[in-house]
């Protein structure tokens, strides 16, 4: 596995940047040894925040976690990543069984894993997607109440979703092409 450690508002010293990769190492058991992960770890008032992204094969396995301490930022941050890849072994197996994720040699506990249990859709929804900007978009989420909307921007004549992000601010989703 091959790592890319970046901060934004901190200087990565030595030692933050050698315990991230040990940690982060531990998941290389499954992964082929090509497999990029960006580690960005960064600073917000007193939230000392890590966030692994590790694409792979087509598939996309990332976590995010914040602590008022980096190196239990960085470690909780690995127990989030391998409880995603313990509770969906059945499924990535099936997606990805060419290769871009393996579980040769691992043991997994029977409470980890979330076998058989189909992804479950309880309600189905469908609505007239208005031309709007971001900004339209946003109030009117604010206004329904809700952690996401998805709209169809006037600018770019896409379909794009704006949405609620933990720090209270708001994200834009946009496709790619």
């Amino acid at each position: 596995m091959k790592f890319i450690v970046s901060g934004k508002n901190i200087v990565v010293t030595e030692a933050l940047r050698q315990r991230a990769i040990k940690k982060v190492g531990k998941l290389d058991k499954f992964f082929r040894n090509d497999t990029e992960a960006q580690i960005t770890m960064s600073v917000q008032k007193n939230r000392h925040i890590v966030e692994v992204t590790i694409p792979f094969n087509g598939g996309l396995l990332r976590a995010e976690e914040d602590n008022p301490d980096m190196y239990t930022s960085i470690d909780k941050v690995v127990d989030t990543l391998e409880r995603q890849i313990r509770r969906n072994k059945t499924r990535l197996e099936k997606r990805f069984y060419d290769g871009g994720i393996k579980f040769d040699n691992v043991e997994f506990d029977s409470k980890d894993v979330d076998e058989e249990n189909d992804f479950k859709i309880v309600r189905s929804k469908k609505f007239a997607i208005k031309p709007m900007t971001a900004e339209e978009a946003v109030l009117q989420m604010n206004l329904l109440g809700h952690e996401f909307f998805m709209f169809s921007n006037a600018d770019t004549q896409e379909v794009n979703v704006v949405y609620r992000r933990k720090d209270g601010n708001y994200g834009l989703i946009e496709p790619k092409f």
